[in-house]
């Protein structure tokens, strides 16, 4: 009887909470200077946070205060590598890794290999003025590096390790940075561009392996292994010289997604503002919480993160992208991923990555059939109905059966523990949001942000089960909609005010290093003293005082009988597809239909190839050139397109199948993931012409 009770009560206590959380107002109204518009703010506060610490105005004061209340708990984790073996699988040498148990560094002895590290680039010769470049993979003596050029006012410029060699020169001598810490495979790249680089003059190398002196005959730099640098700064401390809030922390170069990239100025002040913000967000962030750190951290959203877990007492776990799960890449067949050995409670996604989880959950169940699927779907069904507010969906009881039944073995696969996703970085599809609320178990605070705001804007509350919404503004922030009347947006628009989303407050960068012009046309600061950054990404308000994400300014493009059409907005709609793995929009204002690149999704285009008896021999490429091949992935894409509501001129006329990964190695692509438009368009100019050619 006591469960009969159970299953009804928590049901109607639920439904209360939702109907009251769909009613409560997230974004109130802001009374700001500037440009005219409709701002909001966030409910908590009413003028933007600066900092949630009394006292701490800096990223190194934060993290000195950190290790002093955490000294003995353990801030950073790395595995051991056991083995190591080559795979020739599919005609591709592939490295599979069997990697131990997490091995851990406190908060304490962190904090003593931060100070040794700090003194021993002061011994090199390093001085306060000049620049420091981290050009490495995501890892504990990145985070160390970091933190050690902080205690010394070093300004940090972050580059990613995939950017490709004219990028790198460009972010290097822009900057005059005179000392570089990389990787030993970083190192490689360096020294192949050495003969162009103005300005370097050191170099320390993360990695253990012995240096040779070949090297520096090649390059005449100093070449120094990390842990010299420590042992050299341990023997001989050097007092810091710790900054203050205006001084530029980081020089952050994006990721390069419409041509050379530019350098972002941060202050210390600008990203403990995102950092605040988010720790007020995310309930009960502390100690006990595990973060698995495996994104770029030169990229905002990753510093952000681990910055904020740093400060609040927990753990970060490294990992990488190829290691992350138990089926991943590089894992041997039958040892653990990152995320099993970790066992994480927190870990922040690109909704890339989420994506492929889904993707890599539904093509186990399908191919398992039988009892085993029809229990996933009616499980996944049930489930849904309750998050959509269903009376008749599994709640109480039923959901914690479903739980033990189906999803415990899914939600093992990120380790099961997993209580917060951060999301970022792109918008995330409401399926994809949907299907990891539901199989995870976890919440997703889909956030939106940009490197020129220090990943600050939006932010997704806890309690909020929407979809295809990014939140009310975040603690630090102001949210603006001013009119774009050349792309029809209006904040008199009904039922909903809509405009170009400008972001004001401290989390704003300074603007971009050694680009006037660029900083001019993006930033501004009104009669307050506040800056504002202008997106050029459209938004509209929902009455909760929430953001939506409906378009964005630099991809829209008109059409030869002039309708518009928004690239990102059809690509999102159409990326649901099954047999998509990426897929780039081509709108040619001489022309009156679009064309698309389509990245073919490998396991569910030969699952297709295999149920319908079509024949090709063991080559990828040959299966996506076929006629029968095309008609299909270009009928799933109507399909998709129908669902999307989208206009008869929005959908591509033709398509072409491309059989190779877009990945940030190939250049396609950012360390983030997001298209690098031009550069695929100039990589497939002859196809695209020909699609155009066909129609």
């Amino acid at each position: 009887m006591n469960a009969y009770i159970f299953g009804i009560v928590v049901p109607l206590l639920v439904i209360l909470f939702r109907s009251r959380s769909s009613t409560k107002r997230r974004g109130l109204p802001a009374d700001v200077g500037g440009e005219r518009g409709l701002a909001l703010r966030n409910h908590r506060f009413t003028s933007p946070l600066s900092s949630a610490w009394e006292g701490v105005t800096t990223l190194a004061e934060l993290f000195e205060r950190a290790c002093r209340e955490h000294h003995d708990r353990v801030l950073l984790g790395t595995r051991v590598e056991i083995a190591r073996e080559v795979d020739f699988s599919y005609g591709r040498r592939l490295e599979k890794l069997h990697l131990g148990d997490y091995h851990w560094l406190t908060y304490g002895r962190v904090f003593e290999s931060v100070t040794s590290f700090a003194s021993g680039l002061a011994l090199l010769g390093h001085r306060k003025e000049e620049r420091v470049a981290i050009f490495a993979e995501t890892r504990d003596r990145w985070f160390i590096a970091l933190q050690g050029c902080f205690r010394r006012n070093v300004t940090v410029v972050t580059i990613y390790s995939s950017l490709g060699e004219e990028a790198l020169c460009h972010s290097l001598n822009e900057t005059d940075v005179t000392t570089v810490i990389c990787g030993r495979k970083e190192l490689t790249s360096l020294v192949h561009i050495s003969g162009q680089l103005d300005s370097v003059k050191r170099v320390i190398c993360i990695d253990d392996d012995k240096i040779s002196s070949d090297l520096f005959a090649q390059t005449g730099w100093k070449i120094t292994s990390f842990a010299d640098v420590e042992s050299l700064g341990r023997d001989n401390p050097v007092e810091a010289d710790l900054p203050l809030s205006a001084d530029v922390a980081v020089i952050m170069y994006t990721s390069g997604s419409t041509g050379l990239p530019k350098g972002v100025m941060m202050t210390h002040g600008n990203v403990l503002a995102t950092v605040s913000s988010i720790m007020i967000i995310v309930p009960n962030l502390g100690p006990k919480d595990v973060y698995l750190a495996y994104l770029p951290m030169a990229h905002i959203l990753e510093l952000v993160a681990e910055n904020l877990i740093a400060a609040v007492g927990g753990s970060i776990g490294y990992g990488t992208p190829l290691t992350l799960t138990d089926t991943s890449n590089k894992i041997m067949k039958g040892k653990r991923g990152d995320a099993t050995a970790l066992m994480p409670t927190v870990m922040a996604a690109v909704p890339a990555i989420l994506d492929r989880v889904r993707e890599g959950v539904l093509k186990k169940v399908n191919a398992k059939g039988g009892l085993s699927k029809k229990l996933f779907y009616l499980a996944f069904a049930r489930r849904l109905l309750a998050l959509n507010g269903s009376w008749f969906g599994a709640w109480g009881w039923e959901k914690a059966l479903w739980n033990l039944l189906v999803f415990k073995k899914v939600q093992a696969i990120l380790g099961g523990r997993i209580r917060f996703i951060l999301c970022g970085g792109a918008p995330l599809s409401g399926d994809t949001q949907r299907f990891i609320n539901i199989c995870l178990g976890a919440p997703i605070g889909q956030g939106y942000g940009l490197t020129e705001t220090c990943a600050g804007g939006t932010f997704s509350d806890f309690d909020d089960t929407s979809v295809g919404r990014v939140g009310p503004p975040i603690p630090c922030s102001y949210i603006k909609l001013i009119d774009w009347p050349e792309g029809g947006y209006s904040t008199n628009d009904s039922p909903m005010p809509r405009g170009e989303i400008v972001i004001g407050g401290p989390n704003v960068s300074l603007g971009y290093f050694k680009n006037e012009e660029k900083t001019i046309e993006s930033y501004k600061v009104d009669e307050r003293g506040v800056r504002w950054f202008y997106t050029g990404d459209i938004g509209r308000f929902h009455k909760d005082g929430c953001i939506e994400i409906i378009d964005r300014k630099k991809d829209i493009v008109k059409l030869q009988h002039g309708e518009y059409v928004s690239l990102g907005k059809v690509e999102a709609a159409l990326s649901t597809s099954p047999y998509v793995d990426n897929i780039m929009l081509h709108a040619d204002p001489f022309h009156s239909y679009c064309v698309a690149l389509v990245v073919a999704s490998h396991p569910a285009l030969e699952q297709w190839a295999s149920q319908q008896g079509i024949a090709y021999s063991n080559n990828f490429s040959e299966l996506c050139r076929k006629e029968e091949t095309v008609k299909e992935v270009h009928a799933s894409l109507l399909k998709e397109a129908k669902k999307g509501r989208l206009e008869k001129f929005e959908i591509p006329a033709k398509i072409i199948c491309l059989s190779e990964p877009w990945t940030p190695e190939s250049g396609l692509v950012t360390a983030a993931l997001k298209l690098k438009r031009e550069i695929i368009r100039k990589a497939f100019q002859e196809e695209l012409s020909k699609l155009y050619s066909s129609v």
